[in-house]
This record gives structure tokens, C-alpha cells and sequence, in this order.
């Protein structure tokens, strides 16, 4: 059986305040973070977790928050600095479907998606708070469209969206969903967010929190992100991916810290 590879792949940055990356802590002030996705190159297949975001959404509907992404750093174009192909991918891991972490499944059609239960509901009716988050809803045309009904907006034509049905796999509990890949629930942030635990032959395993810890300094002082659904259910999930870590030695790998990305290989480079 081969080794498993793991290729981080860097999605570009975008902009929060200080306040949203820290609640009620701060400081004040604009932070831009890192947004990345994660390949897998498993004996069963090839696993993309999280997509990141697309850059012409975040330009119309979100500007403030001041996308910076190269070409290179489009689903596409990281994909293929890894080595790879989008219509390679088997299955795209969705942590959960704010627009950041989702933005790239409209151009990987050929594969299964596979989520939370929680979260696929959650998603279709937000809380108000919630609308920004969950505001890119191309990963499902008809839910896009269902969003668009009630917004009372008329989408343009898009042929490529209206010949498209996904193929999703709805999980709930943590679940090893292949050998040494583990997803494991992290509710809070929102409805139905799932980490992911990596198992590798030559080195310590690697915890990806995704927006279940956003900073180092979020984790070890378990400082949630203003945005949530839960805030007593974040600050359990960092406490149990505390717990996991230290009982798996794994290293920790947080979403957006920009100074924490710095010191992550990246596509090309992976970790084995």
C-alpha cells in the first residue's frame, strides 16, 4: 500500500477585523489571514478538504474583506501546482459551507462531497447572523437557486451549474472515513463543523482544525472567532481537539494564521 501525501494548498488571504478573529478580546484593527485547502493522496483515493473561496463572490458580495489571490492560488491552479488534476479528486471534505471553505466545489464536479449532516441543514436556513457566512451557495445549484427564490432575484443562465447535481454523503459522530483519516466533530463555530486527524507512516499525525481554532494563540488561550453559532459548543471543541492532540501527539494545524501558514510547506512540497 503507498504512503499517504499531504499537500497544503494555499487559497490566497483575505481581511477581518481583530475583534472577529479574537471575540471580545482583540485587538481592534484589520488581520489578513490565509485561507487554504488540504490534499490527500490516499491509497483509496484522492480527498480535498475544504475549497476555499472564489474570488468573484468575495468581490461582489463580500469586498470588505479584500481578497488577494493569484491564479495559482485558485482551486484550479493549486491543484495543478501539487501535481494533480481537479477531475482527479474523489471526494471534497467540506470542514463546513461558509463561503471561504467552499468557494472551489463548483469546479470539482466529478467528485462526492461529503459533510455534515448538520451543517447541509443548517446551511439552507441560516440564522440572520449567519447570512454572510453561508452566502456562497454554489457548491449546490439547487440550493443556490432556493436561496435565490427567497432572496427574490433571478439567476442568470449558467449552463454549466444547470447540468450539475452533486453527489453528497451526509456523516454525523467522528467517523474514519479511510485508513488514518478521521473526521471529527467540532460543532460551535457552526452547526455541524467537522476537523480532521491525518495518519502518516513518517511523522507525528497532523490535526487540521479548521475554523474550530482560526489562530494558535485562539487554540491554546481557547479564544473562539466571533462568528458562531455556539459559543459554548466552540470552546468545548477546542478543549476536545486538546485532548485529541495530546492523546494522538499530533501536530496542530490552525485555518488563519497568517504567521502559523508561514512556517507550512506548501504545494509543491507535501508532507508524507
Amino acid at each position: 500500500m503507498k504512503d499517504t501525501k499531504v499537500y497544503i494548498l494555499d487559497g490566497g488571504t483575505l481581511v477581518i477585523d481583530g475583534f472577529h478573529v479574537y471575540w471580545n478580546r482583540g485587538p481592534a484593527g484589520e488581520v489578513r489571514f490565509p485561507v487554504y485547502s488540504v490534499l490527500i493522496d490516499h491509497a483509496d483515493g484522492l480527498y480535498l478538504f475544504d475549497t476555499g473561496y472564489d474570488y468573484d463572490h468575495v468581490m461582489a458580495v463580500l469586498p470588505f474583506e479584500k481578497p488577494q489571490q493569484t491564479k495559482e492560488q485558485t482551486i484550479q491552479g493549486a491543484i495543478e501546482k501539487a501535481g494533480y488534476r481537479t477531475q482527479d479528486i474523489n471526494y471534497v471534505i467540506n470542514s463546513h459551507y461558509h463561503f471561504d471553505h467552499c468557494g472551489g466545489n463548483k469546479h470539482l464536479k466529478e467528485a462526492c462531497t461529503v459533510c455534515h449532516a448538520a451543517e447541509f441543514g443548517q446551511c439552507k436556513c441560516p440564522q440572520p447572523f449567519e447570512i454572510l457566512g453561508y452566502s456562497d451557495m454554489s457548491f449546490h445549484p439547487d440550493m443556490l437557486r432556493e436561496k435565490a427564490k427567497r432572496e427574490g432575484k433571478d439567476l442568470p443562465p449558467d449552463p454549466e451549474m444547470d447540468v450539475w447535481t452533486p453527489k453528497v454523503e451526509l456523516l454525523t459522530g467522528q467517523q474514519e472515513i479511510a485508513k488514518g483519516l478521521h473526521l471529527i466533530e467540532t460543532p460551535g463555530h457552526t452547526a455541524g463543523h467537522y476537523s480532521l486527524l491525518v495518519e502518516l507512516s513518517g511523522r507525528k499525525p497532523m490535526l487540521f482544525t479548521a475554523d474550530a481554532a482560526y489562530t494558535r494563540k485562539g487554540f491554546d488561550e481557547e479564544i473562539i472567532s466571533s462568528f458562531h453559532l455556539d459559543p459554548v459548543a466552540a470552546v468545548q471543541s477546542i478543549r476536545k481537539l486538546k485532548d485529541i492532540a495530546l492523546k494522538h501527539e499530533a501536530e496542530i494545524f490552525v485555518s488563519h494564521d497568517l504567521e502559523q501558514f508561514g512556517t507550512y510547506k506548501t504545494a509543491p512540497a507535501h508532507y508524507s
